[in-house]
């Protein structure tokens, strides 16, 4: 397999740039599709149509509950370097529906900070740049210094607590079970989006320590 370079990586989210679209836009379109029982992505099945409607639910009530603590907010204090956030995802998926409205919540914060989305199966050469573990998994946050194109940094799929959830499950039963699945859709909710937040803002600041 071709090794991706720096330059390329740098050239590739330059270029999903371009077209990606506004967290506002992509509610709207994952909104669309729930309504119409489609799904994004290169794949339509009935059950990503389900996760879909799901995940557009999710996605409202996080955008509507989750407010950024105090202590979160004095920490987002940085100087005024622009950067970019694009975020690879696709409406079906789980741990997109309950971190994205997190970034976006961080995004409206920051000065400067452009988030932006981009769908995974129409930026397959960006999606084969951060890869995780070998894997295609989203949501995965890349952040780019917009002036001078360089990576600093790229987060995802999940919050550091769930990652541990889900690699301990693995190495105990070799696979996630829809039992545990569901698990950590409960986990998510009663950790109201802290985990996420946490990591995002120290995310954040190696971003500034990058540039």
């Amino acid at each position: 397999m071709h090794k991706i370079s720096t330059l390329e990586k740098e050239e590739l989210v330059s270029e999903a740039l371009k077209n990606a679209i506004s967290y506002a836009e992509y509610r709207v379109l994952v909104s669309k599709h729930a309504e119409s029982f489609t799904s994004t992505g290169h794949t339509q099945t009935e059950s990503l149509s389900n996760y879909t409607i799901l995940n557009d639910r999710r996605m409202k009530r996080w955008d509507k509950v989750f407010k950024l603590s105090g202590d979160f907010i004095n920490q987002l204090v940085f100087n005024s370097q622009p950067i970019n956030w694009i975020v690879l995802t696709e409406s079906w998926c789980g741990d997109a529906a309950h971190t994205m409205p997190i970034m976006n919540k961080i995004a409206e914060q920051v000065e400067n900070l452009n988030f932006k989305v981009a769908l995974r199966d129409d930026n397959p050469q960006l999606m084969d740049a951060f890869l995780t573990n070998g894997a295609m998994s989203i949501p995965k946050l890349i952040a780019q210094d917009p002036i001078t194109g360089k990576i600093l940094g790229s987060w995802g799929p999940r919050p550091s607590i769930a990652t541990k959830m889900v690699a301990d499950y693995k190495k105990e039963y070799g696979t996630l079970t829809p039992n545990f699945k569901e698990d950590l859709q409960l986990w998510y909710n009663k950790d109201k989006g802290e985990n996420t937040a946490q990591d995002l803002v120290v995310f954040l600041k190696e971003n500034h320590q990058n540039f």
